[in-house]
């Protein structure tokens, strides 16, 4: 596989220590101490991996939130960015008065990843953090908790977004493949109604033993299941792990490939799923597995989503007639030159390509002109190539890997290609 990453530790969760209102001694300690019930370390996914991105600290009394600032707090080797009280252990728009202190940190902070790519190289840690409370904590009934040294690691992770997804085994009858996978269940399911589905499928260096590395590694997965895609579309989620690779630069494809659509169809049959509203997206190795579906599969999908993927441009003569968003950076020496080849294929089978090169850096409003723009087209098939020069994260080389890598991290925020997926019916 083109630009197979490799995990330099597999170390999982994240612990962040957070210091107690006890009066007396230092060190940490992971029990109860002095008014702090417990503290939650909260983590969100974005674009290039998984990062640390809170602290909610339970006390055993509501805290005023008007007493409290940024300089409450001191987090070792990271940024505090906002200090406010909340009624549950999770980050909000404002403070209000409860028995939780949110910390909010800054996600730019090189100790805040938790999963991150750069390069040819991924890593996943444990974060580890101490917390100080450098001022005054103040309850809603007037008492008072004073600073101390005394540290508590947190006891529970909050993975926002990641956590509204379960895990399950499908155990293939067909193929005899056992697939591990993460399934996001609309909040509000309702067998009555039907759902559409999306399938997202990881790239190469993702590959894992476990279940949710899936989910963490980027976007891909779970931008559709945030609240604000869900409140336009609602949707179930499909995001399989690979413990192995499924595909390869000579166009192949392992049994796990049929085990995944199997999977797809065996759903279908458990849920209220609209099998006119199945849709296909993936990342490389994924972005392939996605081309080879749609050859194999042709009724299957109503629309798919190929991001940095490549295939052998003599075998795509079925995706002709189907309905593309392709997204790749010009700065991929693999993927860019493939995916060229297949367009032309593609437009020499008669397939109208809207094609356009557009800025990695762009703005999210400029992103969502250059979508409307292309969309008035009316073709089927949507190949973007983002420009060389602005792909690629500062302090990272500019070369074939980064842009390959970093293509995906920009591609699923873009807002309007997920809203045009949700369009396409067969």
């Amino acid at each position: 596989m083109h630009s197979r990453r490799v995990f330099l530790t597999m170390t999982l969760g994240a612990t962040v220590l957070f210091t107690s209102m006890a009066a007396c001694g230092g060190g940490e300690t992971t029990q109860k101490e002095g008014h702090v019930k417990s503290a939650t370390a909260i983590a969100q996914v974005f674009g290039d991996g998984q990062r640390l991105t809170a602290v909610a600290v339970e006390f055993d009394q509501d805290i005023d939130n008007s007493k409290l600032s940024m300089s409450t707090f001191k987090v070792d080797g990271l940024t505090i960015t906002k200090v406010y009280a909340n009624t549950a252990a999770i980050t909000a728009d404002k403070g209000t008065n409860g028995k939780y202190a949110i910390v909010e940190l800054s996600p730019d902070d090189q100790g805040a990843a938790l999963y991150a790519a750069s390069g040819r190289t991924v890593t996943r840690r444990e974060a580890k953090t101490s917390v100080t409370q450098t001022g005054t904590v103040a309850t809603t009934d007037g008492d008072t908790y004073a600073a101390s040294t005394k540290a508590i690691a947190t006891s529970k992770v909050a993975n926002l977004i990641v956590d509204d997804f379960k895990q399950f085994e499908y155990k293939d009858p067909k193929t005899g493949e056992i697939l591990k996978y993460n399934l996001f269940i609309p909040k509000n399911y309702d067998k009555s109604k039907s759902y559409p589905l999306v399938l997202f499928m990881h790239d190469a260096g993702a590959t894992s033993t476990v279940t949710t590395t899936t989910l963490v590694q980027g976007l891909g997965a779970v931008v559709w299941a945030s609240p604000s895609d869900q409140a336009k579309h609602e949707s179930f989620v499909l995001a399989p792990q690979y413990s192995t690779q499924v595909v390869n630069d000579n166009s192949e494809a392992s049994d796990y490939l049929d085990t995944t659509v199997n999977l797809v169809n065996w759903l279908v049959s458990q849920y209220s799923i609209d099998k006119n509203r199945l849709y296909t997206t993936g990342q490389s190795g994924g972005a392939m597995m996605s081309i080879a579906m749609d050859i194999k599969y042709p009724d299957l999908f109503a629309a798919s989503f190929i991001v940095a993927g490549q295939w052998e441009p003599t075998k795509v003569k079925p995706l002709a007639k189907d309905k593309l968003w392709i997204v790749v950076s010009q700065g991929d020496l693999k993927a860019y030159p493939g995916q060229n080849a297949i367009a032309t294929a593609l437009e020499k089978e008669g397939a109208k390509v809207s094609r356009a090169v557009w800025n990695g850096r762009s703005t999210a409003a400029e992103f969502a002109t250059a979508v409307k723009k292309m969309e008035t087209e009316g073709n089927s098939i949507n190949y973007v190539a983002l420009k060389k020069g602005t792909v690629v994260l500062t302090g990272q080389k500019d070369d074939g890997g980064s842009n390959h890598i970093n293509t995906w991290r920009i591609a699923y925020a873009i807002e309007g290609i997920r809203d045009w997926i949700f369009k396409q019916h067969k």
